[in-house]
């Protein structure tokens, strides 16, 4: 949780300095008193539109970070930061909500909120750990003073017995951790979930930042989980990335999709931190040394803001955690909204979503994760249409009819003859992020091998639509795939008013069966896409004005001179979560 980002209603920083650039300061100064008026401002008239139908989201009001999920005693509970008083961020209270099945919500009473001098200036993000006796905890960070001093709690269950756990108490023995004099006190938060290795002994790691630049995941250990002490070196640092939030270390096995717990040295492991420089988080494979309890990336694995990501689009402050009922690690990420000014969440009466929990698991190859939605979702699936064989030549579309094109699941297979049409790949683009090669060869550009894909959320004569699509290019050793879900056009809303950036991400995948794959699930306002099985995923927020409900349209599309087959498609119309409020 970042507060220097006034909670990340803010957008990435090469834009929030476009707009310094734009502004007057005068300007900036108003918007900022706007913003501090509109954090207790309660939404009187919640708009429906572009609101999501089977993504997580409470009743109204801004939410953002993910804390603390866990499956306990036959029940999945997620806590997240809510303001229960406004649409923008502040007043922040770990709001609680219970499930079955990761899709169907119960929504209780706030669980943590500001009440006692170790958090009476915030109850900020945290995780969840099972100690022995099956009993659960949860570590967060709370905030002491106006100076954002920050230190580490930690709460239990009321009862029990209660199979919801309604209520948490914060023992009077916080906060556990403290930081020393070495560390950052205004960047120490964000405890993960806690592990214990062969000596014995606890382990949880919390984000910081050293000398402006470097990140770091402070390692702390424990024996009884109430006395902490301070690791002589951190788990991992990286100079260059500015301050680690809300990480995460899990291990993750060599083979197959399950699942592990266990933090042995035979396991690959992946340390995830999420980045308030860039707004972006990236993640790193590597080793575990439990007796140096140092983490060391695998060569190759690029440990900085440019290296894998989860997800390429917008998608934030990630956590995951042991599904021990199905035997996987599952992952929730959080989407804010891509309207520029908070004046426009406050009008609408509610802000940011929790995307779909998907399920991670080890690439194959070892370099890499992979994702997917939990498979709970496709029991929203309701009409069903399919394709087949069906040929696209250079400029062709065809429109993907009898379901209901603003809330769906798209899975698509595409083929194509010969690879020779692909693209050269400029030398140049090495160095660039992926999006700035998918912002020069948009899906409107004409190519050779591509762009083929998907024009979600469009409208009959495509002025609005959100295409997410693939081109192929040839670089001098191999080929290079790219996945793109690209906002531009998204909508006609005056563009000084809206994010519509291309987001993208390279697959890392064999073209020597000439296919690819997509799925796309689409809500209303959000499309989550997921390029060769789970390789590649981008999230996209988008708030079309004529692609709406029943006007919305979905077509299959190839703007690239290599015709292209659609081997299979297989979409559905999505039915609603039930969110009990």
């Amino acid at each position: 949780m970042d507060y220097s980002s006034n909670s990340r209603w803010a957008l990435p920083v090469i834009l929030v300095c476009f707009f310094i650039v734009l502004l007057s300061n005068n300007v900036v100064f108003a918007s900022h008193k706007v913003f501090i008026h509109l954090q207790s401002q309660n939404a009187v008239n919640v708009q429906t539109v572009h609101r999501t139908g089977y993504h997580f989201q409470p009743e109204k009001h801004w939410i953002n970070d993910p804390n603390a999920p866990m499956y306990f005693n036959g029940v999945y509970h997620l806590f997240y930061q809510y303001n229960p008083n406004g649409s923008v961020w502040g007043n922040i209270v770990w709001a609680h909500s219970v499930s079955k099945d990761l899709i169907n919500w119960i929504n209780l009473e706030p669980a943590i909120y500001p009440s006692k001098p170790f958090d009476q200036f915030g109850t900020w993000s945290g995780s969840a750990t099972i100690l022995p006796g099956n009993k659960p905890v949860i570590l967060y960070t709370g905030i002491v003073d106006a100076n954002q001093t920050q230190v580490q709690n930690y709460a239990i269950p009321a009862n029990l017995s209660d199979p919801y756990l309604r209520e948490w108490i914060k023992p009077d023995n916080n906060p556990l951790i403290v930081a020393d004099a070495s560390i950052n006190k205004t960047k120490f938060r964000d405890p993960t979930t806690a592990w214990m290795g062969k000596d014995g002994h606890w382990r949880i790691v919390m984000g910081s930042l050293r000398k402006h630049s470097r990140g770091l995941a402070i390692m702390y250990r424990s024996k009884d989980f109430m006395k902490w002490v301070k690791a002589k070196h951190p788990l991992h640092s990286t100079n260059g990335t500015g301050n680690w939030e809300c990480p995460d270390f899990f291990p993750v096995a060599l083979k197959g999709t399950n699942g592990i717990d266990q933090y042995g040295e035979e396991y690959k492991y992946v340390l995830k931190n999420s980045m308030d420089l860039t707004r972006f988080e990236y993640y790193t494979l590597g080793k575990y040394d439990t007796k140096k309890d140092r983490y060391v990336p695998d060569v190759g694995s690029i440990d900085s803001w440019k290296g894998l990501r989860f997800d390429y689009g917008n998608f934030y402050a990630s956590k995951t955690f042991y599904d021990t009922s199905k035997n996987r690690r599952v992952i929730w990420g959080w989407s804010n909204e891509s309207d520029i000014f908070p004046e426009d969440d406050n009008a609408k009466g509610w802000a940011g979503i929790q995307l779909i929990p998907r399920k991670v698991w080890l690439d194959p190859s070892g370099k890499q994760l992979v994702q997917w939605p939990v498979e709970e979702l496709e029991t929203l699936r309701t009409q069903k249409v399919q394709l087949s064989n069906k040929k696209l030549n250079n400029g062709e579309k065809v429109e993907v009819t009898g379901i209901t094109p603003a809330q769906a699941d798209v899975e698509v297979t595409f083929s194509f003859a010969s690879l020779d049409k692909a693209e050269s790949f400029d030398p140049s683009w090495t160095d660039m992020y992926a999006q700035d090669v998918c912002g020069l060869k948009g899906a409107d550009v004409q190519g050779g091998l591509g762009p083929f894909g998907l024009a979600t959320l469009a409208t009959e004569n495509l002025e609005e639509n959100t295409p997410v699509f693939f081109r192929v290019f040839k670089a001098q050793q191999n080929y290079k795939v790219l996945l793109c879900s690209d906002a531009k056009r998204s909508t006609l809303k005056f563009n000084e008013t809206m994010y519509k950036v291309s987001f993208a991400g390279f697959v890392d995948v064999d073209l020597a069966d000439k296919k690819l794959s997509l799925r796309s699930l689409i809500d209303n306002s959000v499309i989550e896409s997921f390029g060769a099985g789970g390789k590649t995923c981008i999230t996209s927020r988008v708030y079309p004005t004529l692609a709406i409900n029943d006007k919305a349209h979905l077509f299959a599309f190839n703007n690239g001179t290599e015709p292209i087959t659609i081997e299979t498609l297989d979409a559905w119309s999505m039915g609603k979560a039930k969110i009990q409020y």
